[in-house]
């Protein structure tokens, strides 16, 4: 199990995308966009979580990590073919360049960002 931390909590809090800011957020972004599928009742999910926290913290400046709740934004969760979460998705301008399903480790998750960024 892992800590809660509260500040991280609210940070995390924040960067929750909706299908009202999606587009603006996500398609119009000037730098990569990992994009986590996420559900507040799947653990796997809440595994990652601290884990994508991490790495956006470490990449605030080359890339902008976003949660979509599939179970408000389900039009989200299917225009992205999500069948499952954990569900990543990684945008390079506007378009998916990459997905993955499941829950990873830190080094996992940045080997796969890396691959797909060169």
């Amino acid at each position: 199990l892992y800590n809660y931390n509260k500040e991280k909590e609210e940070i995390l809090m924040e960067l929750k995308i909706t299908e009202q800011n999606f587009e603006e957020e996500v398609v119009k972004s000037n730098i990569p966009v990992l994009v986590d599928f996420y559900s507040d009742s799947c653990i796997p999910c809440k595994q990652l979580s601290p884990v994508l926290g991490d790495i956006e913290d470490e990449r605030e400046d080359t890339l902008s990590v976003y949660k979509v709740n599939v179970n408000y934004d389900m039009e989200l969760a299917e225009k992205y073919d999500v069948m499952g979460v954990p569900a990543l998705r990684l945008f390079v301008q506007g378009e998916v360049k990459a997905e993955r399903a499941g829950a990873a480790g830190k080094a996992d998750i940045e080997a796969w960002i890396d691959e797909n960024l060169k």
